[in-house]
């Protein structure tokens, strides 16, 4: 969907901003470029939009240089989101996300259908329509400004740093809000980040710039954790390279052990040779249909069924689609070396280990 072609860009003063770009972008991928401070990265998102125009090289969107179409034109076409949303403060919401629709001509009747589904998809009540950028909270007028850019149903999208004005918490919010759109609307999206962090959540590709704008690596997000390209790639990512690794397996991936498990009806002899077998001083105690109802120590057990025994909560508990950082987190705070795994409604899946996701890593 996009291509750079040897693209560079140099200012009047000498400053290097992009160095010979080769990169291309599919069709529904997100693609993150991320790096220090003046690496080029909001240049490059830039030039494909013709905000920025390259001093040599060819930027292809769908395969037509964007040199050969005309500017206002081709801007409309693309969604670009920014920082600090760029909403017109005078206009109310309504009107801010039916922007370029309006300037494309369409109806009245369109554009407010299209905003009203917008707002729906983005997560905003329909009411905020009506409201001014200025009396909506930082997380409620970036979802405008998503709403805004896919306003007229563009297949590219420019989002420059559009979570980077908002406190952590809204931001992992609006992050996962993004995602689950995404899996949605499937655009074509160049997205801007300093953030490692959010890069490697955001990214199906991630692109590493370093100063001059120079690519020292393009790859995914598994793909740069565990085969990092250089000392810059390596540095840049940061010393917990195989933690960050980790919050990107789903557990899903790991084959779940049995572990030691009891019913309601299982008398202490049974207790005490399953959680031997297992090498634990503990046992899962579970319902007749499989959900999840604690786990029971073993040095607590009185004579008689589990129903009668004293059963503990699981302080966490991961799902398939959770990650196997998750299940190291809830290793840490049930203060075993293990987690346990249960599918939707508590139904219990098994248990992981240390050894298990050390052995993933492997």
């Amino acid at each position: 969907m996009i291509t750079f072609e040897s693209v560079t860009k140099h200012y009047p003063d000498g400053t290097v901003a992009l160095d010979g770009l080769d990169l291309e972008v599919d069709e529904g991928e997100t693609v993150v470029f991320v790096g220090p401070s003046g690496c080029g990265k909001t240049t490059t998102m830039r030039l494909v939009n013709r905000m920025v125009t390259p001093s040599s090289g060819r930027v292809l969107l769908d395969g037509i240089d964007v040199a050969e179409r005309e500017p206002a034109a081709l801007r409309r076409s693309i969604g670009y989101v920014i920082q600090h949303t760029g909403l017109f403060p005078h206009y109310t919401v309504r009107r801010n996300v039916a922007t370029v629709p309006e300037l494309e001509g369409w109806s009245r009747a369109q554009r407010n259908e299209r905003v009203d589904e917008l707002l729906e998809v983005v997560g905003l009540p329909r009411e905020v329509a009506e409201r001014y950028p200025h009396q909506l909270s930082g997380g409620q007028r970036q979802r405008v400004g998503v709403a805004r850019a896919l306003a007229a149903d563009p297949a590219v999208m420019l989002m420059d740093e559009p979570f980077g004005a908002v406190d952590p918490l809204v931001r992992s919010r609006l992050q996962e809000e993004f995602l689950r759109l995404q899996t949605e609307v499937r655009k074509t999206i160049v997205f801007v980040t300093h953030d490692v962090d959010e890069a490697l959540k955001m990214g199906d590709r991630i692109a590493i710039l370093a100063d001059g704008g120079r690519l020292q690596q393009y790859a995914t997000p598994r793909e740069l954790l565990s085969d990092p390209a250089n000392e810059f790639v390596m540095d840049f990512l940061g010393e917990e390279r195989g933690l960050k690794r980790l919050g990107l397996i789903p557990v899903s991936e790991v084959s779940a052990e049995h572990g030691p498990v009891v019913y309601p009806d299982d008398e202490r002899a049974v207790a005490e040779r399953s959680a031997e077998a297992a090498g634990l001083d503990w046992v899962i105690a579970l319902s007749e249909s499989d959900v999840l109802l604690g786990w029971i120590s073993t040095h607590e057990l009185v004579e008689g069924p589990m129903r009668d025994q004293q059963i503990r909560s699981f302080g966490l508990h991961v799902q398939a689609n959770d990650s196997l950082r998750t299940a190291l987190n809830a290793m840490v705070t049930n203060q075993s070396a293990v987690a346990v795994r249960v599918s939707e409604g508590d139904v219990y899946e098994g248990l992981l280990s240390q050894q298990l996701i050390a052995k993933e890593l492997e």
